[in-house]
């Protein structure tokens, strides 16, 4: 694998409750004073110049079973440099499953959080379990072979469902094969959600706020919804749509992509003078189709159809690489070399990423396991979906995954506190608008959404709207919700 092509892999690697609702472990032993002390070395470099603070905080392994043993989650804390004008704590998740937390507060800050918000909180970032810091899971991936990051490739026709079947199951395999400390089990988005309850109470307060991003919105919506009088202020941003990624959470990954194209197309068409991939989003679209039919046919230099497709969705993610795509796009249509894309990543560094990633959304869910379910899917959104409907509803190895789910999903609760600010970009590659819909529908009146009209992952501190940034900002300091939905 060339570095053109590992880069590329690795762009679409990145880019990737009980139903009596019963919080376990809500009868908490009291909580021990944290021990603060310096981060670990890699957290400070990529924090800098913020200065942030870390601990460790035990929790059950199995919250139903708190006597079964421990595990420790590392959280950082930005503190509030004004503790006349602190009300409390933000707890953050940076998205994934699968995305450390701890240097993402000085992230935000980086993104501009403002001073108010900042002021107002101690924020804290996470090691959610099995990530990072916080007994880590590894099923031992290499980045070689068949199996390079979580999103599915494109599967050009029914056999190569099949044929990726053999592969998801053999990862399942190795997943549980390394599993040697008994901890992939309970590695759900329920137990971090209880989680955070530890957390919030380990922190000394009665209450905590909020802010969760992609997957967060899932992570969040789950703790808001098991302790509802414990969830402050909540804001969800680029929203999954539930409490858990599901087989119709991921083939919506089709519908994002094909929301979103349109604004890359409409871009390239303005500057067909310089890059020469059509005059109309329309002929944008055609080479589109054209180059990847073309690498299902013919891969050059080891990049094939299906990483193309992989990388042209991850490229979505954010309009500053529109022009890093176009010239990849240019060089392919014109036999030009392909351009450098910067330092070739080590994709064996994912490895617990992608572990965790695959964990959650495999523990969280009861997933078909024959294959019919999943070629019948692909053939379906390959016709409906034709930029990305082939790979978004292919199977992955939750098929054959090891463990059944120990518990259902956790019901959104629409009795609770108005609490919720919901906030959504209206194309969004890989949480597209329906997903803000749907679980403002779900919430009910706890809830308010707030729509941007924008394309991108990520709206607050992400977008550059300087709307939805004041909505959220003012509501996470005064606690003024929208009085009602609002489109920025």
């Amino acid at each position: 694998m060339n570095g053109v092509t590992r880069t590329l892999a690795a762009l679409a690697a990145i880019a990737v409750g009980a139903a009596s609702a019963v919080a376990c472990g809500t009868d908490q032993p009291a909580p021990r004073p944290l021990a603060w002390g310096p981060c670990p070395e890699e957290v400070v470099t990529e924090a800098a110049p913020s200065v942030l603070d870390c601990a460790t905080v035990p929790v059950p392994l199995d919250h139903a079973a708190p006597a079964s043993g421990e595990i420790d989650i590392m959280i950082s804390r930005l503190a509030s440099p004004a503790p006349e004008k602190r009300r409390g704590v933000l707890l953050t998740n940076p998205g994934g499953p699968g995305g450390s937390g701890l240097a993402f507060p000085a992230f935000l800050v980086q993104r501009g959080m403002p001073a108010t918000v900042t002021d107002a909180y101690d924020v804290i970032g996470i090691d959610s379990r099995g990530i990072g810091h916080s007994a880590p899971i590894r099923c031992g991936f290499t980045g070689e072979g068949p199996y390079v990051g979580n999103l599915p490739p494109y599967a050009v026709d029914d056999a190569a469902v099949t044929a990726r079947a053999d592969v998801a199951r053999e990862v399942a395999r190795q997943c549980g094969d390394n599993d040697r400390d008994g901890r992939l089990r309970h590695i759900t988005t329920a137990n971090t959600a209880r989680d955070l309850d530890r957390i919030r109470a380990a922190l000394g307060e009665e209450k905590a706020s909020f802010l969760g991003y992609s997957y967060g919105t899932a992570l969040g919506a789950a703790y808001a919804s098991l302790f509802p009088d414990r969830a402050d202020r909540v804001v969800l941003d680029s929203n999954v749509g539930d409490t858990h990624l599901d087989r119709d959470g991921l083939r919506r990954y089709a519908i994002g992509m094909e929301q979103t194209f349109p604004d890359f197309a409409a871009w390239a068409a303005e500057r067909d003078g310089t890059y020469g991939l059509g005059r109309t989003p329309e002929e944008v679209r055609a080479t589109y189709l054209e180059l990847a039919g073309r690498l299902d046919r013919e891969p050059r230099e080891g990049l094939d159809g299906a990483a193309f497709r992989g990388s042209v969705f991850a490229f979505l993610f954010n309009a500053v690489q529109y022009p890093t795509m176009a010239g990849l796009w240019q060089a392919l249509r014109t036999g030009a070399p392909l351009p450098d894309l910067g330092d070739v990543p080590d994709l064996a560094s994912f490895d617990n990423s992608w572990t965790v990633f695959l964990t959650v959304t495999c523990n969280d869910v009861d997933w078909p396991e024959e294959v019919r379910p999943y070629r019948d899917a692909v053939a379906e959104d390959r016709e409906r979906y034709p930029l990305y409907g082939a790979a978004a509803a292919n199977i992955i190895p939750c098929a054959f995954w090891p463990h059944e789910p120990a518990e259902p999903p956790v019901p959104v609760a629409a009795d609770g506190p108005v609490n919720i600010l919901l906030v959504q970009n209206r194309r969004d590659v890989p949480t597209p608008y329906r997903g803000a819909e749907l679980l403002r529908a779900k919430f009910g009146d706890r809830a308010r959404l707030v729509s941007v009209d924008a394309s991108g992952h990520g709206a607050y501190l992400l977008g550059g709207n300087a709307c939805a940034n004041d909505v959220t900002s003012a509501y996470l300091v005064d606690g003024t919700l929208p009085a009602a939905d609002l489109s920025c």
